[in-house]
């Protein structure tokens, strides 16, 4: 069974999106764009080399790979020149419907229910999955609980719109903290692993007071005004 991770860069507020570069991914209107680099350091860099120093393959949506693809085998001699030798070593398998030609080395296309590919792709041979980004596909491994580590690199930056690393709709779940380390800079990357469902507590004795009760029936009304 091959292990999924998703590895990510997000923002304190989950936004996933764009983070590499200004224009790397604007749809939507997102014109804040680049937010990763002033935090840029040889310990963010590090991990980044660690993540790439043993076999994977990689795991992305349409246009994640289409952003990648107009890059990595493009970089030449380069600091990032490590990186991209192991992307382009790496077999590249993307979820899309719609892209029949693929001009990047050793790419493979998966089409159909991208979920029920996955899960085959999960149960052959091969090395580590490491899916980067691709929001859209993201969401429909998670709510598939497909996902078997996260590894985040969360910025200390508020942004307030974009692409979210977990967006409405996707089933309430735990997670376990099982690495966390710091950069200079107040980056922390993160390590954490599915862990089921949210812990439910058991039921508590509710007595409410006459303030309490009049707070609730208050909060009430006011809900039913909002949505009506």
């Amino acid at each position: 069974m091959r292990k999924l991770i998703a590895l990510n860069h997000v923002t304190l507020d989950g936004v996933i999106q764009s983070g590499g570069a200004p224009q790397e991914d604007p749809t939507g209107g997102f014109t804040l764009g680049g937010w990763q680099i002033p935090f840029r350091d040889p310990v963010g860099g590090k991990s980044v080399g660690e993540m790439i120093s043993r076999d994977f393959d990689l795991l992305l949506g349409r246009r994640t790979y289409e952003i990648w693809a107009a890059f990595w085998p493009h970089v030449g001699e380069s600091p990032v020149a490590p990186i991209a030798n192991a992307f382009n070593k790496a077999t590249k398998y993307v979820a899309t419907n719609s892209l029949t030609r693929f001009d990047w080395v050793n790419t493979q296309r998966i089409s159909g229910n991208a979920v029920d590919e996955v899960r085959c792709l999960k149960a052959s041979d091969g090395p580590e999955l490491h899916i980067w980004g691709s929001s859209q596909l993201l969401q429909s491994l998670m709510a598939a609980q497909l996902v078997d580590e996260f590894r985040l690199w969360i910025y200390p930056v508020v942004l307030g719109r974009g692409k979210r690393l977990f967006e409405a709709g996707v089933p309430p779940f735990a997670l376990t903290l099982v690495e966390s380390h710091s950069t200079p800079k107040g980056v922390f990357i993160n390590t954490y692993r599915p862990a089921g469902p949210p812990v439910k507590l058991p039921p508590l004795p509710d007595n409410p007071n006459e303030a309490e009760f009049a707070r609730r029936k208050k909060l009430a009304a006011e809900d039913a005004a909002a949505s009506s």
